[in-house]
C-alpha cells in the first residue's frame, strides 16, 4: 500500500477504505506485486544457473500465496509435517519440498519420507536414528556456526546456546554416525537469525558452511536459510541484497571449482518476500483520554498481531481515514484483556471513532501467529493480484470457534 493523490491505494489503483467495507475489519491484505519484485531481487542478486529459493511458508502459509510462489519458479521451506501437506496441496512436488524441522519426534519425520519431501536433520540423536531406519534416503544436515545475529535475541538461532543445529564442533560426529550406517549427506544447511543487516555475517557463515561442506564428497545443494532485513520505517536500515548477492556469488562459484561439482545454492526467505505485501486495516473502536495518555482502542489485539508484544517489533501505522488536518499523538492498543500495545505515542492525522488505522509490514509472521484468545475471531484475508482483489481465508465464525469442542451433557 502506498499514498497517491492524497489517498492511500493499493496495486491496482484499489482503495483499502473499500475493501473494509466490502470484507469488514479487522483484515489482512496481501499484494502479489510486492512478492514478486522481492523475489525477482534475490533471483538477479544471486546471478547463478543452480539458484533455488525455497518460501519459508511459516512466515505465511495460505494456500493462494503458497501457489503464487509455486508459479513464480519457487519451492518451499517447511517446519511441520502440517505445512508439508499445505505445500503438497499448492502443488509443490515432494522433491521441490525441503522439511526443516527441529525437536520433532522420528516418527514425524518418518512421515515427511512416506511423502517423499526432503529432509533436514538438525540434532545427531535424530540423525542416528534415520540412518538405522532410511539409510538409502539422501538427507540434509543443519550446522550450527555458533554465531551471534539477528535483529532480536529471541530469533537469532545460530549461536552456541541455541536449539537449532549441529554445532559444526561436531562434525566428526556426524561423519561417523553417515559412515556407520552408509548414509548419502545431499546437502549442508545454515540458519543464523533474522532481521540480519551485517553482510559480514553472512560471509563469516558462509565461511564456516563451506568448511564443513568440503568434507562431505556427494553434495547437491548448500543451503544458506536467510535472515535479510527488510525496513520496517522511513529510511530504516536493511539487508543491501545486491552486495550480499554480487559477494555470495563470487565465493560460492569458487567454492563450486574447488569441489569440482557445481552445487545448488538454496536459500529459504520468508519476511523478505511477503513482509512490505501485507498490510493491517483495523477500525478504531473508542479514542479515550487519560491524564497522561490518548489511547486509541481498535477492534484487534495480540490475537491478530503479537509481533509487538512478543519481539517489540516497529510496524508503520497511518489513519487512512484521514489524510489531511492537524496531527495528534496517540497510543495505539487492542480489545484483548491484556498489555497489547501496538505503538506507544504515534503522530498520526487526528483520530475518530470509526476511523480506518492501517499497519505496515504485516505480511510476515502475523495471520500464521494469530489465535483465539479471548475467544475473538481471526480476520479474513485477501489477495491482490493483478489490480483485482480475491477473499483468500473468510472471517471466523462462531461455528469456527467451537467447531472442534465435543459437547457433554454431564452437566446438563
Amino acid at each position: 500500500m502506498h499514498f497517491d493523490n492524497n489517498g492511500y491505494v493499493l496495486e491496482g489503483g484499489l482503495d483499502p477504505l473499500l475493501l473494509t467495507e466490502k470484507y469488514g475489519c479487522p483484515l489482512y491484505i496481501y499484494e502479489t506485486a510486492i512478492m514478486k519484485n522481492q523475489y525477482d531481487r534475490l533471483t538477479k542478486a544471486f546471478a547463478l544457473p543452480n539458484l533455488k529459493i525455497n518460501y519459508a511458508c511459516k512466515a505465511l502459509n495460505n494456500l493462494a500465496v503458497l501457489k503464487f510462489f509455486k508459479s513464480l519458479g519457487a519451492g518451499l521451506d517447511t517446519v511441520s509435517i502440517q505445512e508439508v501437506r499445505l505445500g503438497l496441496m499448492a502443488g509443490f512436488t515432494p522433491n521441490e519440498i525441503i522439511y526443516t524441522p527441529n525437536c520433532v519426534s522420528i516418527e514425524e519425520i518418518t512421515n515427511a519420507v512416506e511423502l517423499g519431501v526432503r529432509i533436514n536433520i538438525d540434532n545427531l540423536s535424530i540423525l542416528e536414528q534415520f540412518g538405522s531406519l532410511f539409510p538409502q534416503y539422501p538427507v540434509c544436515v543443519r550446522i550450527n556456526p555458533h554465531i551471534m545475529a539477528g535483529g532480536n535475541s529471541k530469533i537469532s538461532v545460530g549461536h552456541i546456546d541455541s536449539k537449532f543445529g549441529i554445532s559444526f564442533h561436531q562434525t566428526p560426529l556426524i561423519h561417523r554416525i553417515v559412515k556407520a550406517n552408509s548414509m548419502k549427506i545431499e546437502g549442508i544447511h545454515m540458519h543464523t537469525g533474522s532481521d540480519i543487516l551485517d553482510i559480514e555475517v553472512f560471509l563469516q557463515g558462509a565461511e564456516i558452511l563451506f568448511q564443513v561442506a568440503e568434507e562431505f564428497k556427494d553434495l547437491e545443494y548448500i543451503d544458506f536459510g536467510s535472515g535479510f532485513k527488510v525496513p520496517y520505517k522511513e529510511d530504516d536500515i536493511q539487508t543491501d541484497i545486491e552486495e550480499l548477492g554480487e559477494k555470495i556469488t563470487a565465493r560460492f562459484t569458487q567454492f563450486c571449482s574447488n569441489y569440482g561439482k557445481n552445487l545448488t545454492l538454496m536459500f529459504e526467505p520468508g519476511k523478505f518476500l511477503v513482509s512490505q505485501a501485507g498490510t493491517f486495516l483495523v477500525k478504531v473502536n473508542v479514542v479515550k483520554q487519560t491524564t497522561s495518555t490518548v489511547f486509541a482502542g481498535v477492534d484487534s489485539g495480540l490475537n491478530h498481531l503479537i509481533r509487538p508484544m512478543l519481539y517489540d517489533s516497529y510496524h508503520k501505522i497511518v489513519n487512512i481515514s484521514k489524510t489531511e488536518g492537524r496531527s495528534r499523538i496517540y497510543t495505539i492498543v487492542g480489545y484483548i484483556c491484556e498489555t497489547d500495545t501496538f505503538g506507544v505515542n504515534r503522530k498520526l492525522t487526528e483520530i475518530n471513532e470509526g476511523d480506518i488505522l492501517a499497519f505496515y509490514n504485516a505480511g510476515a509472521y502475523c495471520y500464521t501467529m494469530s489465535s483465539n484468545y479471548n475467544s475473538r475471531f481471526r480476520p479474513a484475508e485477501v489477495l491482490i493480484h493483478e489490480g483485482q482483489d480475491y477473499l483468500i481465508r473468510r472471517r471466523e465464525t462462531m461455528e469456527d470457534l467451537i467447531s472442534n469442542q465435543v459437547a457433554v451433557d454431564i452437566f446438563d
